[in-house]
This record gives C-alpha cells, structure tokens and sequence, in this order.
C-alpha cells in the first residue's frame, strides 16, 4: 500500500542543513516535508564541533541563536584553543576566544574584532540539531517523515515526484512537490540522481575520531581551561575538544602518510599519547566515529526542479565545521530563491544563481581546507624530540612551534575571510558595476560594497543590528534622505518584490557603504548600488528577480 503526500518543497535529510533550509522556507511561508532515515529526535554522531558566524547570523535571523548560544558547553566555559605538548602537558601558545558570558561582559580575544551581531559558537553538533529538529517539528508549515529512506523521483516542467519507504512498517510514500532539494549527505541518492559526479581528491587524511567519557581528566588538565587542546609530540599529534565542559569529551588522532588504515595505529596509545597520561588512566569509549578527509566537489548543483545542499554537493576535511557550515551557507542562499519563485515574485531563471554563485565558492573553501590540511601535517611530522627537553635548546623549540601552531590555526579558528570575505562574482542576478572584488585569505578580508559581496555589517542607534532591521526581504538602505526612491519601491512593489528602506544617517557607516543607496538580498550580499535611482528601475528589479537571465534551468540528462 502506498500513500501521497503534496508540498511546496521536498527536502531529503534532516541533519543540520536539511533542517536549516526548512525552518527558512517555512519562515518565508513555504511548506515543507523532511524525509529522515533516522528515528524522531534520535541524537546524530559526534561530527562538527562549532556553528560559524555567518551561520548564527542566519539562525538569528530565524529566531534560534540565543537558544543555540545557550546550548552545549556551559555560559562561562573557555573557547581558547590550547596548543600543548599533550593535552595534560606544557602550553606552548593559546587562542583566545571569550566564552559566551565573557563576551557579553566585553572580553576581549582573537576574533572579537569581527563586525558580525553573532560570533561563532563553539557546540557540538549533538547539542544543535535537537534545537533545530525541536523548532521544525513544531513548525506548523513543516512535516517530518521519520524512519523514510528516500528511494527516487521524477520531474518534468510541472513538478517532482519523490518516492521514499517507511523503514519500519514498509510502507510506500509519493511526494508531490514543485521542488527537490538533497541534503542527504556523502552518498547522496539525490546527487545521484540528478547525473552530478564528484571530482577532486578522494583521500586525503585519515582521522581516528573517538568519543568518550573521563570523568578524572578535567581535573588533570593545568592551567586555564579551554575548549579545544592542540597536542604536538614525538609519540602522537592530535586535537581534543570538551563536548560538555565535564566528562565527555573527543579526540582526533591525525594518521600519517604511511598509515594506511584506522587499525593500522592502536588507538589506546594514540589517545594515551595525546592526552598525556599513563596506562593507569580509565577512560570509557563511548563511540568511534574514524573519518576520511576528501576534497570533493560536484560539478552540477541543480537538474531542473532539483538541488543539492551540504555533503550532498562537496566534502572536504572538516576543519573548523567548514563542512557542516558550507551547507548552511548553501541553504541560505537557496531558501529565499525557491521561496520568491514560489511566492510568484521572481521568476524560475532566478534558480540558475544558486549554481552559479555557489559552486565557485564551495569549490574555492575547499581549496582552502586542503591547505590548511597539508600546512597541517607538515607541522605535525617535524616536531623533534627536542621539544620535551628542559633548557634553552628545548625552550627555543617550544617557542618556535607554539607560534606555528598559533599562526597556522588562528587562521582555522579565527577565519574572519572565511565567513565574510567571500563573494559572488559571476551572478546572472547581481547588477555589478565593474568594480573590483576585494581579495581574502582564511582569516583576513576587507568590508566592501562592490556588488556580490556581504552587506557590512553595522550597528544602529540603540544597539540594533542592521541585519535586524533589514528582516527576510531586500533592504534598501538610504545614507542621503534627500534621494528619491519612489521609481525603485514602486517597481518593487509591481512584482510583489518584499523591500524594506532603511534611511540610516550615521557618516562612519555611509563613509563603509561608499555609496548613497545599496540594495541587500536576503542572504545579506550586495545586489545593486548607487549614488542615484537607476532611471530604468523596473530593468533593474526585473534582473534581481530572474526576469532577465538568459538560460533558465532545464532538466538535465543524468
């Protein structure tokens, strides 16, 4: 027997993106099913540790982010990253990143220069997703299916249809929908279906990742407490990081070039090795969770009707929750899209900018990772035996790689590039101007307004951030109240386009803006700017909303 079910949109996979996109889409007043092989609310695996500040500031736009901010590690717990020799051992440099009480009281650290309303928050993911499975199984635009293996679908010009089975009573469900959107991981069957291959490096590292329970080891650990412990010895290289601020905590052992296996390295010693303790030490493995590092990425997002988001669309090393937080960047982009085509305010055509903005970027970050990879494990594989000797031969070593590891992972850490500098450039629905892009690297960027960048981000009278004031539709934002605008909100208003001006008179923010009107997209980018009204205002609204893009999406043979 088989039963059907009708939405608006289909997304495959309720991890930390698929539920992402839904709770956006379902906030813009689209409805949504979630097809999720796992069981209502069961816990994932110990995966990314940390949600970016460009994610907290979507999940702030969505309501969640103090929620979020209030989970995982407790409010006074340190984020510093501590580079030792072992975790128990000597410091060799540290990262501060305030916790997120010594934020609100003004503390200062290595990221707190960022011009972000949200800083990144250091949670593993087994504390975020039950928030945003809570939010979207009480959403009323939103059904889950639970214990549903997708299996295929269909589309033509009209619609999808998707096919998933009741994993416990066998059931058949037929899913009609206008869209399709995978976020069903590495082994994504949406992927597949849509014809997309992964092209890059298939290994890259292997990590043996373990999870587990010692509630002695808090107490073995000097100096200030921090989240994460970087350890660098002779025996075993690796990272730890406090999953509760307690007793429960996960290790990476980073295997060698000439380890060709998980097995190939007793993982008791490697652990032993890297927290620093002797065979007298009782810990309890709760779970192994061994990974590959890849560099991955699918040379299609988009076949007609159907997209793919996260580990569905790239894999890479996840350093920093780039992973995890590359999808979410993906499901904000796409959400306010399919919402306008759906809303009837932009045109199909508009579909073809998620491709086209996103694939560039997905590709250029994974570059990124892999650097940083290698930078990585060139440093782990030098560390001399020297570094364990007292006296100045020894101390000189300490200093020379506590400040390697400092230099190389503020950048993983702190990648203030990563989260704002990034930009789309060869967007058919962006009005650019034939201004430059500024460049970026992982940690460093310049606030700009050259079309296809983010909005910078500013404060306004009251402590309201402007990202707040801008809400879910485009903001125009006004820095001479003397221009007049009625052309451009009336073309807006024509196609139904949801605008909010904001007249901001500040002169430090006019003076970063450059221009006297900037029109920002719902994901906060850039999509126009100017000193004057375009004279032909509709031209420009009909290009923002798909109306002129050459080649609309087609479905394509997979």
């Amino acid at each position: 027997m088989a039963r059907s079910i009708d939405a608006s949109v289909l997304i495959v996979g309720g991890g930390p993106v698929g539920l992402t996109l839904a709770l956006d889409l379902a906030s813009r007043g689209v409805d949504v099913v979630v097809t999720e092989i796992r069981h209502a609310g069961e816990l994932p695996s110990v995966k990314c540790n940390q949600v970016s500040s460009r994610s907290m500031e979507v999940y702030r736009r969505l309501g969640i982010a103090k929620t979020i901010r209030r989970a995982g590690l407790p409010q006074d717990h340190a984020h510093d990253v501590a580079c030792r020799i072992s975790a128990t051992g000597r410091e060799l440099s540290r990262i501060a990143l305030p916790s997120p009480a010594g934020r609100e009281r003004g503390e200062q650290g290595d990221d707190t220069w960022w011009p972000t309303p949200e800083s990144t928050h250091r949670i593993n993911q087994t504390y975020l997703e039950p928030i945003l499975f809570k939010c979207a199984s009480e959403h009323p635009g939103i059904r889950i299916l639970n214990r549903a293996q997708f299996e295929e679908f269909s589309q033509d010009e009209h619609g999808v249809t998707g096919v998933a089975r009741d994993l416990d009573g066998g059931e058949r469900v037929s899913i009609s929908c206008r869209y399709l959107v995978g976020c069903d991981g590495a082994r994504s069957v949406v992927r597949h279906g849509i014809g997309a291959e992964l092209s890059g490096i298939a290994v890259i590292q292997r990590v043996q990742s373990t999870y587990f329970r010692a509630p002695a080891l808090k107490g073995l650990l000097p100096g200030k407490p921090a989240w994460m412990y970087l350890a660098f010895n002779p025996r075993r290289c690796g990272t730890m990081m406090s999953i509760d601020g307690k007793d429960h905590w996960l290790i990476h052992n980073f295997l060698y070039n000439g380890e060709p296996d998980f097995d190939s390295i007793d993982r008791d010693w490697a652990i032993r090795s890297i927290l620093g303790v002797g065979p007298e030490f009782e810990y309890e493995i709760i779970s192994k969770e061994d990974w590959i590092g890849r560099r991955l990425v699918a040379d299609r997002f988009q076949n007609g009707r159907v997209f793919i988001c996260g580990d569905a669309a790239h894999l890479w090393i996840p350093h920093a929750g780039y992973g995890m937080n590359a999808g979410i960047a993906d499901a904000d982009n796409l959400g306010w899209m399919l919402a306008a085509v759906l809303k009837g305010w932009a045109e199909p055509a508009l579909l073809a900018a998620y491709q086209a903005e996103r694939q560039p970027i997905t590709e250029q970050v994974s570059r990124f990772a892999f650097k940083m990879s290698q930078d990585n494990s060139k440093q782990r594989r030098e560390i001399s035996d020297q570094i364990e000797q007292d006296g100045p031969a020894g101390d000189a070593i300490r200093a020379t790689v506590g400040q390697q590891a400092r230099d190389l992972y503020i950048q993983q850490q702190c990648c203030g590039g990563l989260n704002f500098g990034y930009f789309y450039e060869s967007s058919p629905i962006i009005a650019y101007d034939g201004a430059p892009h500024p460049a970026y690297s992982m940690g460093q960027f310049t606030s700009s307004t050259v079309p296809g960048c983010r909005a910078p981000h500013v404060w306004l009278p009251g402590r309201r951030s402007l990202y707040d004031a801008l809400g879910q539709g485009f903001g125009l934002l006004r820095f001479d109240g003397s221009i007049a605008i009625d052309g451009l909100t009336a073309a807006a208003a024509g196609r139904g386009l949801p605008l909010t001006v904001l007249d901001i008179g500040d002169a430090e923010a006019a003076a970063l803006y450059a221009r006297k009107l900037v029109l920002v997209r719902p994901d906060r980018h850039v999509a126009w700017r100017g000193d004057a009204a375009p004279d032909d205002a509709r031209g420009l609204i009909d290009h923002l909303c798909g109306a002129r893009v050459a080649t609309p999406p087609r479905v394509a043979a997979a």
